[in-house]
């Protein structure tokens, strides 16, 4: 990974400072053995000035291939997400809906006040059509299990839209326990009065 013989250049570089000019020294030098130990020492107390200049070189060939790595590294990261193609999910079946038949309950008060009456009309959602026909069969327990819970509210029970959550959320799970092992996901209303 070098670019334009840059990497070429800094090896001719390091060669010629760790020791191309001992080897040349001692061949031009030609002579005996003793030339070539006094050359190799006059090249050693000169050497000394370069080996500061080879630790940079050694350091700035260290930084350099590091930076080249930081930066292959987040370009392989940045470049991670793109190219793969995401698979398209098949698209949810759409729900199915059943209806439960109205009903309307006396809600209980304190004695001697008026009164008051609820009425509902409430829908079953559930995830797959085909556990529609399972669950009709069992709509009169849905309706008694409704019917008995919601004549057991107080009006004060059905106000602001904490009360209705909490409403939806106890019709749900009644429904569910009438109709196992199939299960509606929702408990949706049309319509809810007091009177």
């Amino acid at each position: 990974m070098c670019a334009g013989g840059f990497c070429f250049a800094l090896w001719g570089l390091f060669v010629t400072q760790a020791g191309g000019n001992r080897v040349r020294s001692g061949l031009e030098s030609g002579g005996a053995m003793a030339d070539n130990e006094q050359a190799e020492g006059a090249v050693d107390g000169e050497a000394a000035p370069p080996k500061k200049g080879k630790l940079k070189l050694i350091i700035a060939a260290a930084g350099f291939v590091a930076i080249l790595g930081a930066g292959g590294g987040a370009w392989l990261f940045m470049m991670k997400g793109h190219g793969e193609e995401k698979h398209a999910e098949a698209p949810p079946k759409p729900s199915s809906f059943l209806e439960v038949p109205d009903m309307m309950v006396n809600l209980v008060g304190a004695p001697g006040e008026r009164v008051q009456y609820l009425r509902v009309k409430v829908v079953l959602e559930i995830k797959e059509s085909k556990e529609v026909d399972a669950i009709k069969p069992n709509l009169p327990r849905v309706t008694d299990l409704f019917q008995t819970y919601l004549r057991e509210l107080r009006p004060s029970d059905l106000n602001g839209s904490a009360g209705l959550f909490r409403l939806k959320e106890e019709l749900t799970k009644r429904v569910n326990y009438a109709v196992a092992p199939q299960q509606v996901s929702a408990v949706l209303f049309k319509e809810i009065v007091v009177q």
